[in-house]
């Protein structure tokens, strides 16, 4: 049974753990559960939509989504196995971790934790043996889990920005700037520059610079064109300032990115 078929089986009992491991490439729309959700994605992409901004979860990653918390979580390649843990939630006071959502790269001791799961489908409960296992996978979460990637990508659905992130997307490597943008749109560089503030919470400058360093990202596990011809197709003119935005926006320089996930 699929993550969507199983949706509302997920909270069945609110003391167990429930176990799914998935290979897919689909799109799970706007849910929430009242366990936490630890899922570990292996061999593809992931995009995860919460809190008005999108995240981009790159293979040999996981992440984690509060209880409560509405969301839409997309699988990017049918080759994605994405491995799902959702935890009771009777603990998680003991620690800020699990009021947060949080993306991290993952080590060897929790992606061989996780997989050795892989054939424990549906819910643990706490009388069976499989289940200490589990709260041993959950209450190390906090330790681990130091080096969170920063990158998240604002969105709306006010009716005027729609069009223009959709040109900015579709256009990535041309010359932006608030009064090239304003004139294509017919507004005020003082507005547009307002609308980016009221509607993403952040300038247009930044909101250019996070749309290609996500492009970038994606194109590092997508393809196998060199830091250079990502640099350049993402509308960088040298590759020591596309390094230098990737470290700023990442905590990663790109070659290093790039031979890790």
């Amino acid at each position: 049974m699929g993550l969507i078929a199983s949706l509302s089986n997920i909270d069945r009992f609110s003391d167990s753990v429930f176990v799914m491991h998935e290979r897919s490439e689909k799109l799970i729309p706007f849910h929430s559960h009242l366990k936490g959700q630890l899922s570990y994605v292996e061999g593809g992409l992931a995009y995860l939509q919460v809190n008005e901004k999108h995240y981009v979860i790159p293979a040999r990653h996981y992440f984690w989504i509060p209880q409560g918390l509405t969301h839409i979580l997309k699988i990017g390649h049918s080759g994605t196995v994405l491995r799902s843990l959702f935890f009771y939630t009777y603990d998680d006071d003991k620690n800020l971790f699990y009021s947060e959502v949080g993306i991290y790269p993952i080590n060897g001791l929790l992606m061989e934790m996780i997989k050795y799961t892989e054939s424990w489908d549906d819910h643990i409960l706490p009388n069976e043996n499989n289940y200490k296992f589990l709260s041993v996978i959950k209450d190390i979460l906090p330790e681990i889990s130091k080096k969170k990637l920063p990158i998240a990508l604002p969105f709306t659905d006010n009716e005027r920005m729609v069009p223009i992130l959709d040109y900015l997307e579709k256009n990535i490597a041309d010359n932006h700037c608030l009064k090239s943008i304003s004139k294509k749109f017919n507004i005020s560089e003082r507005s547009l520059s307002r609308l980016f503030q009221f509607t993403l919470n952040t300038s247009f400058l930044q909101y250019i610079k996070l749309l290609r360093i996500v492009r970038s990202i994606e194109l590092m596990l997508q393809t196998d064109w060199s830091i250079s011809e990502i640099a350049f197709s993402v509308g960088y003119g040298s590759l020591p300032a596309f390094s230098n935005t990737f470290y700023q926006l990442t905590n990663f320089r790109p070659s290093d990115f790039k031979r890790n996930f």
